[in-house]
């Protein structure tokens, strides 16, 4: 018998909108993100909060995507970008995700621009910033 890898609680009824139950109840459903335990979020946002350039976030993407399947886009908002919250980062819906973390993973990111601006200014020059100048 091989052990399997430990999968996340079940939030309170009630409290979150994840659809953890639907998604272990439907067969061949991606389940990675069940992976991600409490334990394993803090260390996720821990990293994301560490993050110490472009290069870095970029590859904690690809991370995010291969090994849980979550999707996070950042890109300037479509006005011009005064502070952190300018910079728009989107999670990805996805069954399994709990509401707490599609909230907390942004939050760290921009704590972490906010830590390191150089990430945001990267980011900002690798998306054109004199698009219309």
């Amino acid at each position: 018998m091989t052990p399997s890898a430990p999968i996340r609680q079940p939030c309170p009824p009630g409290a979150c909108d994840c659809g953890r139950d639907p998604l272990l109840e439907t067969p061949g459903a991606d389940v990675r993100i069940l992976f991600l335990t409490r334990n394993e979020e803090k260390r996720l946002i821990e990293r994301l909060e560490n993050l110490q350039s472009l290069k870095d976030l970029e590859h904690l993407q690809r991370r995010m995507y291969e090994q849980l399947g979550i999707r996070v886009d950042i890109a300037p908002g479509l006005n011009e970008v005064r502070t952190m919250r300018g910079i728009g980062i989107h999670v990805g819906e996805q069954p399994g995700l709990c509401r707490k973390t599609r909230a907390s993973i942004p939050a760290a990111i921009r704590r972490a621009m906010e830590k390191n601006p150089e990430i945001a200014y990267d980011l900002l020059n690798a998306n054109d910033l004199l698009r219309d100048a």
